[in-house]
């Protein structure tokens, strides 16, 4: 009875606080030139549900698409500056969307403030004359399943994005508890599901999808599944020894470049 009583505590404890897990404690990310990125520059994103979100912005040099760059759960903008100074460097244009609750931002992360937060972002870009076929989407970890409703969305509209990105990418949040805690009943009890492998399909753009074999957070076999059930034209690229977070030091940039470097202005391959 005591053992029952403690793991049904736990099973608790964990639902009401399944947020402060899966959105951690987030710093303030300070200004771009602070970070390296000398020619970025701090904007403010309005939301429709009235916050005014922090982001970091580069233009593109002419004819070059952006990057709207959407993060993992940890940290801040600011620790993504190196990926960013990537692009940069090779003329694109990027957009570093700041969530809220994140980087000194106001309101509370959930799935759908975060997908609220995107559609802000690639409006706030639409009205600098930068359209989707312009735009290329990328996600990382928790960031993926917000670059796949984005890009979703984009596609039932008739107006998809320029092309896909996607590090490390799950098949779903429920998926992803369901092997980090396979001692609780997480699929009745995750309130933000990030539900990709039923989106994946209906993207209308070229895929990009870069997951390391060694991953402990996202197992491997996700990407891949993901990766399977989304439509040509994609390409994987499967990192051999890579752990989650470290897969620019296994070949990353270059897989990634390379994929944006591969794309029309029609966002074809």
């Amino acid at each position: 009875l005591i053992a029952i009583a403690v793991y049904a505590l736990i099973v608790v404890v964990m639902y009401v606080g399944q947020r402060g897990l899966m959105y951690p404690a987030r710093g303030t990310a300070g200004p771009p030139a602070a970070a390296g990125l000398s020619d970025a520059r701090e904007i403010r994103i309005e939301t429709a549900d009235g916050l005014r979100l922090l982001s970091w912005y580069q233009a593109p040099q002419p004819g070059r698409p952006v990057v709207i760059y959407f993060h993992g759960n940890a940290g801040t903008v600011a620790e993504r500056a190196y990926k960013a100074a990537i692009f940069g460097a090779q003329g694109t244009g990027f957009l570093l969307a700041e969530y809220r609750g994140y980087g000194g931002n106001p309101g509370k992360p959930t799935e759908a403030g975060l997908y609220e937060d995107a559609r802000a972002n690639l409006a706030w870009l639409k009205a600098q004359g930068i359209e989707p076929e312009s735009t290329i989407i990328y996600g990382e970890s928790l960031g993926t399943g917000v670059a796949t409703q984005a890009a979703w969305e984009l596609a039932l509209a008739g107006t998809p994005a320029r092309g896909l990105i996607l590090e490390a990418p799950f098949t779903s949040m429920v998926d992803v508890a369901a092997v980090l805690y396979s001692w609780l009943p997480v699929r009745r009890l995750i309130h933000d599901t990030y539900d990709s492998l039923a989106k994946i399909a209906k993207i209308d753009a070229p895929l990009l999808v870069i997951h390391g074999t060694a991953d402990r957070t996202v197992p491997f076999d996700q990407g891949q599944r993901l990766f399977a059930a989304a439509t040509e034209p994609k390409d994987g690229a499967w990192l051999t020894g890579a752990g989650h977070a470290n897969v620019y030091d296994f070949g990353a940039a270059q897989a990634m470049m390379t994929f944006i470097s591969s794309l029309d202005g029609e966002g074809r391959k």
